[in-house]
């Protein structure tokens, strides 16, 4: 008669690092040095303070998105409830800032990015790690991954924001309609923020994944197939939004610091 074995409450152990012959360290670094430029540049903008608004083609840079201080000056389209007095210490979108961040933390892809490039969990398939013991995302602080699904609904709200923040910055020198090269930039921007919010898993799965019968639900149907496609490069999306909110801060301080000249198409 044949036995079931309990599971195992360890990791798998094997004698040897790894038997890959490629290398397999080169993720995990180059990952690790880019994460970490990325976030350093991200909290000195958002603590900034100054330079995220070009008032004359209404310019706002998303790391200052929606702005709530009251330094915020014409860029606080939804008012504003932090004094001045918390500039430097409290970013100016302090609302909104920290619902995406919990968002990219929680998110399927950046999981497994930092677990290997920070915690070295694994550090990469087949190969052996450092942690003797396993307990999944089941405990605390891990099982809060599992809050996802409500910081995607919090990043697609922002991401109207967002949307309607590109849409204000055709604006033309006399108050009309105007295009420079930042409207397309934070227009290029919104939309790659959209394919990686509407490419998430959670997304699709609120779309259509707790259907029974698809027949009977043909545009529910149809909206999780083109949500399927685009989650098939949802990590693509993932990595190119943190390079497109990046230039596109940089951009937006440039021209409001008056280092260069924002270049207009049409006015």
């Amino acid at each position: 008669m044949s036995t079931v074995e309990a599971p195992a409450k360890a990791r798998a152990q094997i004698k040897e690092r790894t038997l890959r012959k490629d290398d397999w360290r080169l993720y995990p670094i180059l990952t690790f040095v880019f994460f970490t430029a990325w976030v350093v540049y991200a909290t000195v903008r958002a603590f900034w303070g100054s330079a995220f608004f070009v008032e004359e083609y209404h310019y706002l840079t998303p790391f200052y998105s929606p702005c709530f201080n009251e330094l915020c000056g014409p860029a606080a389209e939804f008012g504003t409830f932090l004094p001045a007095g918390t500039r430097g210490w409290i970013p100016f979108a302090a609302i909104s800032l920290p619902f995406l961040l919990l968002f990219r933390l929680t998110c399927y892809y950046y999981r497994k990015a930092y677990y290997r490039s920070f915690w070295l969990s694994p550090p990469a398939c087949a190969v052996a790690e450092p942690h003797k013991k396993y307990s999944g995302e089941r405990r605390f602080p891990l099982i809060g991954q599992n809050l996802h699904r409500y910081f995607w609904l919090a990043a697609a709200l922002i991401s109207i924001v967002n949307t309607y923040d590109a849409i204000l910055a055709f604006h033309g020198k006399d108050g009309g309609f105007g295009i420079g090269l930042g409207s397309l930039i934070l227009t290029a921007n919104v939309i790659l923020l959209w394919l990686y919010t509407l490419s998430c898993h959670s997304c699709r799965h609120v779309v259509g994944g707790r259907l029974k019968n698809f027949s009977k639900h043909p545009v529910r149907y149809w909206m999780w197939g083109q949500i399927s496609k685009l989650n098939a490069r949802h990590g693509q999306y993932a990595l190119i939004t943190l390079v497109s909110l990046v230039v596109a801060d940089f951009y937006v301080m440039l021209v409001a610091s008056e280092t260069i000249s924002d270049l207009r198409f049409f006015n």
